[in-house]
């Protein structure tokens, strides 16, 4: 009996040890990490649906109709309160019907909203049209009451259903469709269907040049260093990350303290020098400035692992340090421009911090410091909808600039995607190429690391904001940030909202705020150069220890001037410079010598 249980013993132990080595060798053959892994075969999944939905998390999207769902189940007064509504504008729409069928009877039961202009031909007026695109405003309205204001859903939540609700919608206006579109009926009428004819042939050169990864038509007329980035400069400093441009002088002296400009990288830098009656680098120059340009490198999969702070330090710094070498002596007034101007912010705040005081003023540029309302890009900085780009990112190296460009084209989808399709498809219209327009179409890439950090500490945990973010593993604070401080919001930004932008007034803690809210949206309202037709602007200045104003009552009491802002900023910057000295040739310092004419090399990267 005892050899028995001994003889049963040793056989489980034999089996359990067999069963270890078998364990271990799956384990060596099926690592944890590595291709075979169960977490690399959930990214391989997630990065090829990712690319099938636009970059766009289905997981996410179904959370949010599921809570939606449950919690208007759960609100039986809502439910009646949409009945009804749903009753009221059937009355309304049968109420116009009639209307519409009297001789002479004009009007409408609900107006579009003003920045709306799909119904803006006269033919929508007409009857069976008018009753088609009222019901239609109906709709859209009954569906914006039945996603919003509903208990237990955040203000997040509200905003992403309406969101998402706008969109279908929007994807089934009559507008789109040709028989429901009196203008497009009209057109073809008046043309004999050449307009569909044409059409059709823009439609076959757009997927041809789409497949063949070519540009638009037109963007040939706008070559940067031909037709726009055309001020004279030199690179004088160069790394992996950047080139740094110095620009040639106009006048014989310039203000003592250079301008650094800090673009985003997520553009090409040359918006802010397009053509010449419209760039701002030029019109610095020629007001007396010694400016400079950091422009990026188009990064590629191989920089997959560059991140925030090496922005930072081959970026910003890279460029402050080689701009005190060709100054010496001199402050430095500082501009950043969308996420340049968060960027600048770090280097301005973690400098603060380390007792460097090279900078002089900081200028923004539609940028923010504090992201916890910055408007309908947070759709798509929840944790479902990060984890899932991330993963596309980590297949790619890089988030492509055509996914990025599918964003932001999403959150004005009227005016970029269907209004296009209208009148370059149905209508049979040729797109009229400018420069700002050709400049939009120049793509680039970001980094895989550093574009999950910005989306992660910024979007979605606003560290910057909360004084939780970390540089050299130490956090930094924008309230260390004691420079004069001049800050541009746009008042059609739908990627930095102005209100969000306005929120450095709650953070910094600056001698001076001088902040502008001009016309236009992001890109528009900061190219608003002196003589620019139907251009305006508010502009006030808070000094230290003065009362906070919130946004809306300084939009009320801040008075509207015609014009452009930039001659206000050239005024302010020579505000606080300290005079005037000679004005500085790109290239005398043995160690800056040209590298070759701006615009450089990296802007060409494609």
């Amino acid at each position: 009996m005892v050899n028995k249980t001994q003889q049963k013993k040793a056989e489980e132990a034999s089996l359990a040890y067999d069963a270890d080595k078998i364990r271990a060798a799956m384990q060596q053959s099926f690592p944890d990490t590595g291709l075979f892994s169960v977490t690399a075969l959930d990214n391989v999944f997630k990065a090829g649906m990712a690319r099938m939905t636009g970059g766009i998390s289905p997981a996410g999207l179904v959370s949010l109709y599921c809570t939606w769902a449950a919690h208007l189940s759960m609100s039986p007064g809502k439910q009646v309160r949409l009945n009804e509504k749903a009753l009221r504008k059937s009355y309304k729409s049968f109420c116009h019907m009639l209307a519409s069928a009297s001789p002479g009877e004009e009007g409408t039961c609900i107006e579009p909203l003003p920045q709306d202009r799909r119904f803006s031909h006269p033919g929508w007026q007409q009857w069976p049209f008018s009753q088609i695109y009222q019901n239609f405003l109906l709709t859209q309205q009954w569906w914006h009451n039945a996603t919003t204001d509903i208990d237990g859903l955040s203000k997040a939540e509200e905003n992403g259903l309406s969101f998402i609700a706008r969109q279908m919608l929007d994807h089934y206006s009559p507008s789109n469709i040709p028989w429901l579109n009196p203008e497009v009926l009209q057109t073809t009428a008046d043309q004999g269907g050449a307009n569909l004819i044409n059409g059709f042939q823009n439609f076959l050169e757009d997927m041809q040049r789409q497949l063949s990864d070519k540009p638009p038509v037109g963007v040939e007329n706008f070559i940067p260093g031909k037709q726009v980035a055309i001020t004279p400069g030199k690179v004088v400093y160069r790394n992996h990350l950047m080139e740094l441009i110095q620009y040639s002088p106009t006048t014989e002296t310039v203000q003592a303290e250079p301008i650094l400009i800090v673009p985003a990288w997520i553009m090409k830098y040359y918006i802010l020098d397009l053509s010449p009656h419209n760039s701002m680098v030029k019109y610095l120059v020629d007001n007396g400035h010694t400016v400079f340009m950091i422009s990026w490198l188009n990064p590629t999969p191989k920089d997959r692992g560059l991140d925030m702070d090496d922005y930072r330090q081959l970026g910003v710094m890279a460029a402050i340090d080689a701009i005190s070498d060709i100054c010496p002596k001199q402050k430095i007034h500082t501009a950043g421009y969308c996420l340049g101007g968060t960027l600048l912010s770090i280097t301005a705040a973690t400098m603060a911090r380390e007792g460097d005081d090279r900078l002089k003023t900081m200028t923004h540029f539609a940028a923010q410091v504090d992201f916890s309302e910055a408007g309908e890009l947070m759709l798509f900085t929840d944790e479902s909808q990060i984890s899932y780009l991330e993963k596309m990112m980590w297949d790619q190296g890089v988030l492509d600039g055509s996914q990025m460009a599918g964003a932001f084209q999403i959150l004005r989808s009227n005016d970029l995607i269907w209004s296009r399709m209208v009148h370059h498809y149905l209508l049979g219209e040729k797109d009229h190429m400018n420069d700002l327009m050709a400049w939009n179409s120049d793509l680039t890439r970001m980094p895989y690391k550093m574009h999950s950090h910005y989306l992660r500490s910024m979007f979605l945990n606003n560290e910057l904001a909360s004084g939780r973010y970390l540089v050299n593993d130490k956090p930094i604070a924008i309230s260390d940030i004691h420079v004069p401080i001049f800050s541009v919001g746009t008042e059609q930004d739908h990627v930095a909202p102005w209100h969000s932008v306005y929120k450095l007034h709650l953070i910094a803690d600056s001698e001076e705020i001088t902040f502008v809210l001009t016309s236009g949206g992001h890109n528009a309202g900061i190219v608003s150069e002196p003589g620019h037709k139907h251009r305006h602007y508010r502009i006030s200045a808070k000094k230290d220890q003065e009362r906070y104003i919130d946004p809306d009552n300084w939009l009320v009491n801040t008075p509207i001037k015609e014009g452009s802002w930039w001659t206000e900023w050239h005024q302010w910057l020579v505000a606080n410079s300290s005079g005037e000295v000679d004005a500085r040739e790109p290239g005398k310092q043995a160690k800056y010598k040209p590298l070759c004419d701006a615009p450089g090399t990296y802007v060409h990267q494609v």
